[in-house]
């Protein structure tokens, strides 16, 4: 619509101010997960390939097998960076962690879960108990890592469990 005669003129949009430009986050292309949810997942391929070369009897370094995963799959940096974070919570805090689970999981042992699953409980505990992510935020998203790479049955499962570590550690 052309500007009649006797309108004001129109102001012209002012560029954005310094703090408005750092503040503003890069357009992410639609369906590619946030950084945090991909280091997720990156953890959680860590966590279970040790889950699984302790099963074959070897005796590793969650960090150790966290880096060699890693480097085979080229990950990014700043995935890294964030999936270090959450495997040193699981490697610092193994034996509380299992021992904390085992305490919810009535008449289930940790032997007797599957692999993703139990990954996927020690990965959530960790997070649970490391005092960076909410524990509700915690919880959803150990539930979406069982659902994607396990089944609906062990999102279900998961959910269960870590709902009831976090109220039986005062944290929900």
């Amino acid at each position: 619509m052309a500007p009649r005669a006797g309108d004001p003129p129109a102001a012209s949009p002012s560029p954005p101010s310094a703090t408005q430009r750092r503040l503003r986050r890069p357009a992410r292309p639609k369906g590619v997960p946030r950084v945090e949810t991909r280091a997720r997942a990156r953890a959680l391929q860590a966590v279970y390939a040790w889950d699984i070369r302790q099963a074959a009897g070897g005796r590793r370094d969650l960090t150790r097998v966290a880096n060699e995963v890693w480097d085979d799959l080229i990950v990014p940096a700043d995935e890294r960076r964030l999936a270090g974070a959450l495997i040193l919570l699981v490697a610092k805090h193994a034996g509380p962690i299992d021992r904390d689970l085992l305490a919810v999981t009535t008449n289930w042992r940790l032997e007797r879960l599957g692999a993703i699953e139990r990954s996927v409980l020690r990965l959530g505990a960790a997070e649970l108990f490391g005092d960076v992510t909410p524990p509700r935020v915690a919880i959803q998203e150990a539930v979406r890592l069982a659902e994607r790479y396990g089944s609906v049955q062990s999102a279900k499962f998961v959910n269960g469990v870590l709902d009831a570590l976090a109220r039986h550690a005062g944290r929900l």
